[in-house]
């Protein structure tokens, strides 16, 4: 049973459309919590912006605009997001903007359970586990088996490719996991990993040497050398303590 509370945003520009959903969810899904309603690309953009809720339900017509502007505004989501419209033709579009399922009005019961269901199922597979452990700290990475427990000392990098995530090691092995980097980054920085770059977290304890220059790099211990970004130089330095 997944743990409570989940969140959900609906965004229709119907009220009855989006009480159907509430109750919906309220009836068939309780561990999922609405958080917020809107009815227009500018409700919902002032909301998203501060909060990401676990499942996005999102009418494509809104009013004189459709949801795909309100998309536009970001570089990227991550909720899961059920699309929910009275037309067909917008399939192919919702694919391409990561849709978890496609509901046509009016919603079906069933097929809403089961859109659901894959949204809760995605959350669970690509949920990142701290586990605690008497001897080493350890976080859980989601792989297509299901996921790796790895010990977080043993990282030595992580490296960004789109909504992909790259851990390399000190075994020289290496796992990529369907999350993007941001994903990592905050639970990360608690065990000493700072974002150099934005294709770049790495361990500052499995750093070997930084190289002056404009940004500068880094040479890690497994002797990759990777760019430091000019805006995050003055932070990653202050970080190790010293000046360039």
């Amino acid at each position: 049973m997944m743990k409570k509370q989940l969140t959900a945003c609906i965004i229709d520009d119907e009220q009855h459309g989006r009480d159907y959903v509430a109750l919906l969810l309220e009836n068939e899904f309780p561990e999922v919590e609405v958080v917020f309603q809107g009815a227009s690309v500018e409700e919902a953009y002032s909301y998203l912006i501060k909060t990401t809720p676990d499942i996005l339900f999102l009418d494509i017509q809104l009013g004189d605009s459709n949801v795909f502007e309100l998309l536009s505004m970001f570089k990227e989501i991550e909720s899961e997001i059920i699309f929910i419209t009275a037309y067909e033709n917008f399939a192919i579009q919702a694919i391409k903007n990561g849709a978890t399922d496609y509901l046509l009005k009016p919603i079906k019961k069933l097929d809403f359970i089961v859109a659901v269901n894959k949204a809760l199922e995605n959350i669970k597979k690509n949920t990142v586990l701290p586990v605690n452990n008497t001897q080493y700290d350890k976080i859980s990475l989601p792989t297509l088996q299901g996921f790796k427990l790895v010990n977080i000392s043993e990282i030595i990098r992580c490296e960004a490719d789109s909504n992909y995530t790259t851990f390399y090691f000190t075994d020289k092995t290496k796992i990529t996991v369907c999350k993007t980097l941001l994903e990592f980054e905050a639970f990360l920085a608690e065990y000493n990993f700072f974002r150099i770059h934005h294709k770049y977290l790495i361990n500052l304890a499995q750093l070997k040497e930084y190289i002056k220059g404009k940004g500068g790099q880094v040479i890690m211990n497994d002797n990759s050398v990777l760019d430091v970004s000019v805006r995050r130089k003055n932070e990653f330095l202050q970080k190790l303590q010293v000046r360039d």
